[in-house]
């Protein structure tokens, strides 16, 4: 499954495709009993060994908790909101907790006009892979409308944003984006936190870094690897 997201000028899309149909001695998917429901994706097995998030009847949903990404090209600070997201907060906490991030590389960057992001969350490197679980989204309702897009159907995602990057509705799971420059998206990216000042300087060496050339694709690329390797050394919650 690939994972993206949207470019405002440019069509970038992630097709979910069923390859098979469950016999009837298929047992159907787990499913926690609270109200994120992370669900079993059996024919998305994780990429790293990971349980199902606990899921309590009254998820935490006030209050933020600090991450620190440890990098290969410098820190990345974090400041998950629980009222802003708080299925995706526990998610995230609950992978972090596992080290689920320990090791993986940051595998896209972007660098369209309307689209300035990096993402990671993916311990393949691929895109393609996740924990094996899945969950609702919980959007953003409130963002402003992006300058760029006379038709008022994107938004803006501003510089410093962290958000899940996803395969269509409630298919969050692992991988997600930080935002180095202003970028114009549909509203259908959950956004759980924002970036540190010294994460920014991070992701801004990265971007300036820059994409590594398809031989396919002439000219300066916009959408790939960065040439500078993005590495998860580990991941930590802050106190």
């Amino acid at each position: 499954m690939l994972r993206t997201v949207a470019v405002a000028a440019v069509s970038v899309l992630a097709t979910l495709t069923l390859t098979g149909v469950a016999s009837a001695d298929t047992p159907p998917p787990k499913v926690t009993k609270g109200p994120c429901q992370y669900t079993e994706t059996p024919d998305e097995p994780a990429s790293r060994p990971v349980p199902l998030p606990p899921d309590p009847r009254h998820t935490p949903s006030w209050g933020t908790v600090a991450v620190k990404l440890k990098g290969s090209q410098g820190d990345i600070g974090l400041t998950l909101n629980r009222k802003q997201a708080p299925c995706t907060v526990q998610s995230f906490l609950h992978l972090t907790k596992h080290r689920f991030y320990d090791m993986t590389t940051c595998h896209r960057l972007t660098a369209y006009p309307t689209l300035k992001v990096l993402q990671c969350g993916d311990p393949s490197g691929t895109g393609e892979g996740g924990p094996g679980y899945k969950y609702k989204d919980e959007l953003p309702t409130d963002l402003p409308p992006a300058p760029t897009d006379p038709t008022g159907a994107r938004r803006v995602y501003a510089r410093g944003v962290l958000a899940m990057a996803n395969a269509g509705p409630a298919t969050n799971g692992s991988q997600f984006f930080v935002v180095y420059g202003d970028s114009a998206l549909r509203p259908n990216y959950t956004i759980f936190g924002t970036v540190d000042a010294e994460g920014l300087h991070t992701l801004d060496k990265i971007a300036a870094g820059g994409i590594q050339p398809d031989p396919s694709s002439p000219g300066t690329p916009v959408d790939g690897a960065p040439v500078l390797p993005a590495k998860i050394l580990k991941a930590r919650i802050w106190c």
